[in-house]
């Protein structure tokens, strides 16, 4: 059976009971301590091309490790593969049947598969469906990491990749051209958030109004940047 693990931090705790109902949902269910952002050096976003254009702040930190720490976990326990979620994960239980039918079908050592919750992932090549649910992979990878299934083969080459921390994971993630990871994405696939249900972000910051138009214009550049190298079929 498939294990998952659910990144929770434990002062958080108007997440409790969601992570709760989690353990009694997902497959052999383990709660992973979320790491902090704290005192972990970074690189100003220089790592790779194209540059990332902001500081990492805490949140995006203590996220990025919290994903290490459970690809690492994968590793240590030298599973074939395991579900790995956010402690905001809600489920829509029809539809998700659907979508683990396609990972008990696909999934294995080398796999990276998003469950994302928004649909932002557009198909360059279609692998297969069950009911609602499909397999494919995508263009451009998507932002978020609220739930993916990921193989021991995958954990360690995203952990290769992330030695050095100079972006959020889920902008590295996008980053096929330097991890090397093939990355597929079944959708629709039953996953919600619950982020503002459950008391917001703990990444998100404000913005200074008079940095915000100069923000936006840098994040549409990256994302423009990013979008000019697609993954292929």
């Amino acid at each position: 059976m498939m294990q998952s693990l659910i990144i929770h931090m434990a002062t958080a705790h108007a997440r409790k009971a969601n992570v709760e109902t989690l353990c009694q949902t997902l497959p052999d269910a383990h709660v992973v301590d979320a790491q902090s952002g704290e005192e972990c050096v970074t690189r100003p976003g220089d790592l790779h091309t194209p540059n990332y254009p902001f500081a990492m702040n805490k949140g995006e930190i203590g996220c990025t490790r919290s994903h290490r720490k459970c690809w690492q976990w994968i590793v240590d326990q030298d599973v074939e593969y395991a579900l790995i979620c956010e402690d905001d994960l809600s489920i829509d239980h029809a539809i998700w049947q659907q979508a683990m039918g396609l990972v008990a079908q696909y999934a294995n050592a080398d796999s990276f598969i998003r469950l994302p919750a928004k649909a932002r992932d557009k198909p360059i090549k279609n692998i297969d469906t069950n009911g609602a649910a499909r397999l494919f992979v995508p263009k451009t990878i998507g932002l978020q990491t609220v739930c993916q299934v990921v193989g021991k083969n995958a954990a360690k080459a995203l952990l290769k990749a992330t030695e050095e921390l100079d972006r959020p994971v889920d902008t590295l993630l996008q980053m096929h051209w330097v991890h090397g990871q093939k990355i597929h994405t079944i959708f629709p696939n039953g996953v919600k958030e619950l982020t503002q249900e459950l008391g917001g972000s703990t990444i998100q910051k404000k913005t200074i109004t008079g940095q915000k138009l100069s923000r936006e214009i840098k994040r549409k550049w990256y994302r423009w940047l990013v979008g000019s190298k697609p993954q292929e079929a």
